[in-house]
């Protein structure tokens, strides 16, 4: 019986040999090579605005009669919008009990967004000018326009901004800001005004703006008939950063060319469960490929003997 056809189970022993190697080599080509996305989960920013916020303290007759003026106008939290030229407050025992009007602008918007990726806070006054009781006739600060605008995005650092535009009158004086501190603005027959200007505050994850932040000392002709004592804060806008989604990455196998990887090594790379059944498939698919080629070698030896 003649074997020169060398055959292995009908198929020819060399190419036998040679698609087992390559069958190996696709099964551990097999391991895991993608990059693996654990999302632990985002959270939503925070951001705020308001256009006007008062603490004040109004005092009547030698301070006999006390009332707070504790006012915010627009003031929001994201997601919002709010947009208004007035507010009034009523105080009574002042302006025989009727209505106040603490600010009035033409332009007064507060508004504040945030998701996942950003937050952002910002306030804007055009045209404004506040009034404290006892001082109908003259406005506390007259302004043309304030901005403040903080930003916080998802990995990044906040950014606070304020803007004065135009020109700024306190208690009837235009006067001229001091950017890097305080400006007092003393005015004998009235009272005194200390006015911050853009004043911003940020840090790894929040961001803060204030375009003026005023402390009031008002006694007009210091009658003690109406004394009014406290803080006024015009366009402030805050905000604070969402936290990313933390991605963990697993790190990729590339396809493995040796037939006998270690164990320990697998499990660093990230070898699932299925990994040993992989390579131990891999190696006999070898094993089969080496024994075919040894007896093709064997067979075509012992052809030769017989023809001999």
């Amino acid at each position: 019986m003649s074997c020169s056809s060398n055959t292995y189970f009908g198929m020819p022993t060399r190419r036998l040999a040679a698609a087992t190697a390559a069958a190996a080599v696709s099964v551990l080509g097999l391991l895991p090579a993608a990059t693996a996305q654990a999302d632990t989960g985002a959270t939503t920013g925070k951001a705020g605005a308001v256009v006007l916020r008062t603490d004040l303290d109004v005092s009547l007759l030698n301070k006999t009669v006390t009332a707070p003026l504790s006012v915010v106008l627009n003031e929001v939290h994201a997601p919002a919008t709010a947009s208004k030229t007035a507010l009034t407050a009523t105080l009574d025992g002042v302006d025989g009990g009727r209505p106040f009007s603490v600010l009035r602008a033409d332009v007064a918007t507060a508004r504040a967004a945030a998701d996942k990726q950003r937050a952002e806070g910002y306030s804007n006054l055009v045209n404004a000018k506040v009034h404290v009781p006892g001082l109908a006739a003259v406005p506390l600060i007259s302004v043309e326009q304030v901005t403040s605008k903080a930003v916080c995005a998802a990995g990044k650092r906040p950014t606070a901004q304020s803007n004065l535009l135009g020109s700024v009158s306190v208690l009837g004086r235009k006067v001229t800001l001091n950017t890097s501190g305080t400006t007092t603005v003393d005015v004998p027959t009235l009272g005194q005004v200390r006015l911050d200007l853009s004043r911003t505050a940020t840090t790894s994850r929040t961001a803060a703006a204030t375009a003026l932040n005023l402390k009031v000392s008002v006694n007009p002709l210091k009658l003690n008939v109406s004394e009014v004592e406290g803080q006024v804060t015009l366009a402030r806008a805050t905000c604070q950063a969402p936290v990313a989604a933390a991605v963990q990455p697993s790190p990729s196998v590339g396809p493995q060319t040796t037939p006998e990887p270690k164990p320990e090594h697998l499990a660093e790379t990230g070898g699932s469960s299925a990994t040993p059944y992989l390579v131990g498939g891999g190696a006999l698919l070898l094993a089969v490929g080496g024994g075919a080629v040894v007896l093709a070698r064997r067979r075509r030896a012992g052809a030769g003997g017989d023809a001999a």
